[in-house]
């Protein structure tokens, strides 16, 4: 067991994987309610020797803490900027052989019901892999679980991502939200997106 794995075992969580590795992926995280939820990623993915990039917004990479951000795999997202962020991200696949990057759909440690389709939009332009992973403060596990196949509806596939996460335990519940908590009607989920 490495120094992180160490660590998480230390504060009582601990990592599973349940797919095989891929090359390059997208990894959608939630929920995200702190930022304790960054350094349980870190600790896990590093527990197993894997390097994941994230996005993160610019206002993170002030020096010095943005040298330590980006030689995490940290890209600085202008959040008024996203289509270029996009196409930078689908860039950085093409010129790697292996990449994954982790993406918190909530954009947000705020309760927000408007999660962001960028990862969606990323895989299907890139070609790559969705993986669903999750932190769950009530079994005190992180997980990356499963590879999402995707259909040609960006809207239905986040109403799908959304279904996956209902359920599972945030640090602070009360800021996690998908917006289809009140399981009304499919059309009125999509319309609300």
């Amino acid at each position: 067991m490495n120094l992180s794995g160490w660590l998480l075992a230390r504060a009582g969580w601990r990592f599973v994987v349940n797919i095989e590795p891929v090359d390059k992926c997208v990894i959608v995280i939630a929920p995200h309610t702190s930022n304790w939820d960054f350094v349980l990623g870190e600790l896990a993915i590093h527990s197993i020797g894997m390097r994941a990039g994230f996005l993160m917004k610019s206002t993170w990479f002030f020096f010095p803490l943005g040298y330590v951000m980006r030689a995490l795999g940290g890209i600085a997202v202008n959040r008024h900027e996203s289509g270029h962020v996009t196409q930078a991200v689908v860039e950085a696949f093409e010129r790697n052989q292996r990449l994954a990057i982790g993406i918190t759909p909530e954009g947000t440690r705020s309760a927000n019901p408007n999660w962001h389709k960028g990862a969606l939009y990323i895989a299907h332009e890139a070609k790559v892999p969705l993986v669903l992973a999750y932190f769950d403060y009530a079994e005190h596990v992180v997980c990356i679980d499963r590879v999402m196949a995707l259909s040609d509806s960006v809207d239905d596939d986040m109403v799908a991502i959304k279904r996956y996460y209902q359920g599972r335990t945030a640090r602070y519940p009360e800021k996690f939200v998908t917006g289809l908590e009140s399981e009304g009607d499919s059309t009125i989920e999509r319309q609300q997106l």
